[in-house]
């Protein structure tokens, strides 16, 4: 089993705005690519992390899940149009992966 974790930075003042955004996405997109709500959970940063961060965990069987999950997610319209919709709220350079292997 593997954790993902998807890193983004809010611009300031719009962290609520990338929150809403992201709920958004989970409740539509992801359904799509099999990231129900038992396997995702969205983070915000809290104490000892900044506070304008978000990450989205998702867990997984392994990492040819994870990467048929990226695939499907190329083919989505609506996640292309998501994605254009959010940059102007996001710190540029700021989103990446992280991936850890569950170990018990």
């Amino acid at each position: 089993m593997i954790i993902a974790r998807w890193h983004i930075d809010a611009r300031f003042g719009h962290k609520q705005t990338v929150i809403d955004s992201m709920k958004k996405w989970h409740s539509t997109i992801a359904i799509e690519i099999g990231w129900t709500a038992d396997r995702c959970r969205l983070m915000t940063g809290s104490v000892g992390a900044l506070e304008s961060t978000i990450e989205v965990e998702i867990t997984l069987k392994d990492l040819s899940e994870l990467d048929a999950s990226w695939s499907k997610l190329a083919t989505i319209p609506a996640h292309k149009e998501w994605s254009k919709a959010l940059e102007p709220y996001i710190v540029s350079g700021t989103p990446h992966w992280q991936v850890f292997r569950v170990i018990e």
